[in-house]
């Protein structure tokens, strides 16, 4: 359950806490006071978007925070840890708005994202909106309530993983018949690049060897000057630096023998003689290797060049023409084989179809099991809400699929739920057939209709917390009396947060709450406070008269309280 709200710089609110108790919590004020903008509030909690422009004028940050009382309920306990958060008996949950654009999300003050504060809301909270009893009026949503009152939602889950994977697979025939034509057209151009890359064949990082190697033989004239020129100096003319330095030798040898002083200087100087040496040898080597090969030099750069052009042609490098190439023979394969690809993904989809056939099948079983209880339930709801000789009908139909015949699985059409469509039907008048009902129920039957789903669900789902937005909207008073009764009978064992103008509706709180709205400072500010028992007779009274209050109206006021005085 909410155990405390605490809203401030939103909106018209300044500064608020409010502590919610167990029952049914009723919020009344006059149109306009800030009751919208506090259900506003309260659905950023639930992980709904917002915008900076909520936010007070003056004020840095809107905070909006509510404190749970969550003992004993596994799922958020699963859903902290998953998300390696302390867990206690108490959930904070906590949303600032920066007016810089920021939007900042805390669960136990640590810091989360906005999808988990969405979790947590849906596992708390159950929050049905001013005008979302119109949502029944669209018939797509009423498969959605079944499934939720059946608890449906694992096996659509195993299903809606399945009915991906058939998606892709029809997008992927669907791209590959589309290319059919696409290739058969190209497959002859496609043939030609074949040929003409294959005509040079390039290999990997070949057009780098051949550029050191053409440096090489450009240069292979300069090569052979220098390295003789480098031999002789060292080596083979009368005043080489070799024979130089054995004379040196000598004669520091001669030295090392009368002062061994020059002893060191003999043995360094013998290494630069092996040094020496060794060079030369390199040089020698290198310079016997070394010929003029104008023929390979005209070879090698005719195949630079017509790497060169391969690459211009086809993507700048040689790794993009390399991958050209392994593209156009994936195509060309592609183009020959083209009917055993569509064979292999047509098996493929009738396999993934006869699975979802099964899986579809279960999920439509549990459904027309589910709507019969359901039909019975909503009946017996719409009766102690004023509706006593209703008929609630849940029909379940299916489409036939344009692959009708037995190879393809199911002779129905899937859909993302399965191959079921729901639509409710209703009768509210004795005699009459049911009909759909986004055709025949008014405002106010429909309203009715949302709180006998709500009821019924709420007692499957067993979530804490219930919010009821003006639910009573379009209904007279003796039915507001039944509604509020009703609200009252869910929060035997709910705690119930309901905004009302219906006195009938208020009358039956176990903790009531009023919005007001003044002028403090030239500026407007709402505000709520908890009513004690006065306070809440003169409430219901102003309900039912407006601003001028008569004893008559304060009696009928007790008398709706059930208050014999």
């Amino acid at each position: 359950m909410l155990k405390t709200l605490y809203i401030k710089d939103y909106a018209l609110l300044e500064q608020i806490s409010i502590e919610f108790e167990k029952g049914l919590n009723i919020i009344t004020g006059e149109t306009g006071a800030g009751k919208s903008i506090l259900i506003d509030a309260m659905s950023l909690l639930l992980g709904e978007r917002a915008s900076n422009e909520v936010i007070r004028k003056g004020a840095e940050k809107a905070i909006v925070e509510g404190i749970f009382s969550t003992d004993k309920n596994k799922n958020i306990d699963r859903l902290l840890e998953q998300n390696e958060i302390e867990k206690s008996d108490e959930l904070i949950v906590r949303r600032e708005l920066s007016v810089k654009g920021s939007n900042r999300c805390f669960l136990n003050d640590t810091p989360v994202a906005l999808n988990v504060i969405k979790e947590v809301g849906n596992l708390l909270v159950d929050l049905h909106g001013q005008h979302e009893h119109q949502s029944l009026l669209r018939t797509e949503t009423h498969i959605e309530f079944l499934d939720e009152f059946g608890s449906l939602e694992q096996p659509l889950v195993e299903y809606k993983k399945e009915y991906e994977q058939l998606n892709k697979l029809q997008r992927e025939i669907t791209e590959l018949r589309s290319k059919e034509n696409l290739l058969k057209e190209k497959k002859d151009l496609y043939e030609f690049q074949r040929k003409e890359i294959e005509t040079v064949s390039p290999i990997e990082n070949e057009d780098e060897s051949i550029a050191a190697e053409l440096h090489i033989l450009e240069n292979s004239e300069q090569l052979l000057e220098l390295t003789t020129n480098v031999y002789q100096q060292l080596y083979d003319s009368e005043k080489s630096i070799y024979d130089s330095l054995i004379n040196v030798q000598q004669n520091i040898n001669a030295l090392a023998k009368i002062d061994k002083t020059f002893a060191e200087t003999s043995g360094e100087l013998q290494s630069v003689v092996a040094v020496i040496n060794d060079i030369t040898n390199v040089v020698r080597k290198y310079n016997a290797q070394i010929e003029l090969e104008p023929q390979k030099l005209e070879d090698l750069r005719s195949r630079f060049q017509a790497i060169n052009l391969l690459k211009k042609k086809y993507g700048g490098t040689l790794e993009a023409l390399l991958a050209h190439y392994e593209k156009i023979i994936g195509e060309i394969k592609l183009a020959e084989s083209f009917e055993d690809e569509i064979g292999k993904l047509e098996n493929a989809i009738h396999q993934q179809k006869e699975t979802l056939a099964k899986l579809a099948s279960t999920l439509s079983q549990k459904r027309n099991e589910l709507a019969k209880k359901i039909s019975k339930e909503v009946k017996e709801v719409l009766k102690d809400l004023g509706i006593p000789q209703s008929i609630f009908e849940v029909n379940i139909s299916q489409n036939a699929s344009e692959h009708n015949s037995q190879k393809n699985g199911t002779p129905f059409r899937f859909n993302s739920r399965g191959y079921d469509e729901v639509e409710f039907f209703i009768s509210t008048n004795l005699g009459e057939d049911a009909k759909p009902l986004s055709k025949v129920a008014s405002g106010g039957e429909v309203s009715r209709i949302m709180l006998a789903l709500k009821s019924i669900l709420a007692k499957n789902d067993k979530l804490p917390l219930l919010i009821f937005d003006e639910i009573d909207t379009g209904i007279s008073g003796r039915i507001s009396q039944k509604v509020g009764q009703a609200l009252k009978n869910l929060a035997a064992y709910h705690q119930v947060i309901s905004i009302t103008h219906q006195p009938q509706i208020a009358a039956l709180a176990d903790i009531h709450f009023s919005v007001e709205k003044k002028v403090v400072e030239e500026r407007v500010v709402s505000s709520i406070k908890k009513l004690k028992d006065e306070e809440r007779i003169r409430e219901v009274a102003k309900l039912l008269s407006g601003e001028v209050i008569t004893e008559t109206n304060l009696q009928t006021a007790k008398e709706l309280m059930g208050i014999q005085k």
